[in-house]
């Protein structure tokens, strides 16, 4: 049986292990976020926050279960937005409207010259960098839905434990 502690490390570690992979992509690989790569983030900051809460409160047993399934739903988030963001790139729906897809055709000159000015530098739908034919957004939802099944699966067994 994993320990409390175990697990809450294993929160911050693999999220903030996926933040710095993000940033390093960014920062020293040259590959610039789209608003869908930016929301993905988020959630793995929740994630790092309960984690550090949960070794907080690790003389608390009846908390410990209830914040790791948190986090699991903090990761369960970024592999939604990540399923979502596949589906941009692979052309299956429509990305927000900040992924800067095309503007509506019934816009007045100013609507649509706003649009283009304001437009991201990378758009939702462009695929960087890929392996194996899966995008950065393809490994995000593989590794944050793992994550998530695995705090779940820890979560409920430290719920239980704590009855």
């Amino acid at each position: 049986m994993i320990q409390p502690k175990q697990a809450f490390v294993f929160v911050i570690v693999a999220a903030a292990g996926a933040l710095g992979v993000a940033f390093l992509a960014q920062y020293v690989g040259g590959l610039a976020p789209c608003p869908l790569c930016l929301y993905q983030r988020y959630p793995y900051g929740v994630a790092v926050a309960l984690g550090l809460l949960g070794l907080l409160l690790t003389s608390r047993p009846k908390a410990q279960g209830p914040l790791l399934a948190l986090a699991g739903l903090a990761f369960l988030a970024t592999a939604g937005i990540a399923a979502f963001h596949v589906g941009v790139e692979q052309g299956w729906w429509r990305g927000t409207s900040s992924c800067g897809g095309a503007p509506d055709a019934a816009q007045d000159f100013e609507a649509f010259k706003d649009h283009i000015l304001n437009a991201p530098l990378v758009t939702c739908g462009d695929i960087p960098w890929s392996l194996f034919g899966v995008s950065i957004a393809g490994y995000n939802f593989l590794y944050a839905a793992a994550c998530a099944i695995a705090a779940m699966i820890v979560s409920r067994r430290l719920w239980s434990a704590s009855r």
